[in-house]
């Protein structure tokens, strides 16, 4: 696809077009969707190691699951963590009468508090979600498969907002089977601040065969999974390398390294994005300006041969002219390099 565009055009309504156009293509007939991706297959996996990407990195481009599967395309991505929304929605999710937004606010800026009305709405909308997820047929997850793997792309983790202390063992148990009809390994959800509810959705997980990928931000530290680990065999790792960082104090490169080591038989999918340390302030940078050690890391990966895929999480700043799925599409160049280098 050639990225010279027209004067006075920019590529996110270029990107919108084009996912509008492949959307138009399903709704018309599958068989000429398929057809056109079919043409288009990206391969994002590289000596072996299987660079990935999660469609939270495209929160700021309209959303819907056929919009998704073209960024992905575009970005050469050949296998994702798909966020929840976008296949829920797809399979009829109830819609949300006070939508707020993903990801976290602007620098300096902060969300309004919800009024007692907004909060009223937001409780009877999750007991709508609740008993939709509770008799929720698997078939529009399995069409959801069945678009990726004709254009070439793996699920390999789903991340539903179904995981929670407050989510009914109806709705993880759907959750888990949602993940199935996906083609995921496991679901990936912040790892509880209570054992109880890592042992719960880790005797659930067993149930169903599909781990629970624990995901921390800056309070990583190399025994932060240890309980729940134990806890389930179907507990696991989903390992931000870029938060370890930016955690400072005991985590560095070198230790970050010796818990990926330790802990690859536990890990079943790891987030790359570079972000500066503590005493550098960890923000999140473009790749190859901050302080995760992303090649001894890829680097590792390629020795070791391990299967866990390594999840692009685009977080820092889109520059100007830019967009999210060229920016995507530049990590994977970045991991591309250096294994292939």
């Amino acid at each position: 696809m050639s990225t010279h565009l027209p004067q006075n055009t920019s590529r996110r309504q270029f990107l919108l077009s084009g996912s509008l156009a492949t959307m138009g293509l399903f709704l018309a007939g599958k068989a000429n969707a398929s057809s056109l991706l079919l043409a288009a297959k990206p391969n994002s996996k590289f000596a072996g190691v299987q660079i990935g990407a999660i469609t939270y990195s495209y929160r700021s481009l309209p959303g819907s699951i056929e919009q998704i599967l073209q960024y992905c395309i575009d970005s050469n991505i050949s296998a994702i963590e798909l966020m929840g929304d976008a296949a829920e929605d797809y399979a009829g999710k109830p819609k949300n009468p006070n939508p707020r937004p993903m990801g976290p606010p602007a620098p300096g800026a902060q969300r309004a508090p919800m009024t007692d009305e907004q909060r009223a709405k937001m409780a009877a909308y999750q007991k709508e979600v609740a008993e939709w997820r509770a008799n929720a047929s698997m078939d529009k997850f399995k069409e959801v498969k069945q678009m990726f793997d004709k254009a070439g792309i793996s699920i390999y983790a789903f991340k539903p907002n179904a995981l929670g202390p407050n989510n009914t063992d109806a709705e993880v148990e759907y959750a888990l089977k949602a993940a199935k009809a996906l083609g995921a390994k496991s679901v990936t959800i912040e790892l509880p601040t209570d054992p109880a509810q890592s042992q719960r959705l880790g005797d659930l997980g067993a149930k169903h065969k599909v781990y629970i990928g624990y995901h921390l931000h800056t309070t990583a530290t190399d025994t932060a999974w240890d309980v729940a680990l134990a806890q389930s065999p179907y507990n696991s790792m989903n390992l931000d390398c870029g938060h370890y960082i930016a955690a400072g104090g005991n985590n560095t490169p070198a230790s970050l390294l010796k818990l990926i080591e330790a802990k690859a038989d536990r890990i079943t999918s790891m987030h790359i994005k570079d972000r500066k340390n503590k005493e550098n302030g960890g923000q999140n940078q473009v790749w190859g300006q901050g302080n995760t050690p992303l090649k001894e890391i890829l680097t590792l990966m390629k020795e070791k041969k391990y299967k866990f895929p390594a999840t692009i999480e685009l977080e820092y700043d889109i520059p100007a002219g830019s967009d999210p799925v060229a920016e995507v599409n530049k990590c994977v160049a970045y991991a591309k390099a250096i294994l292939l280098g």
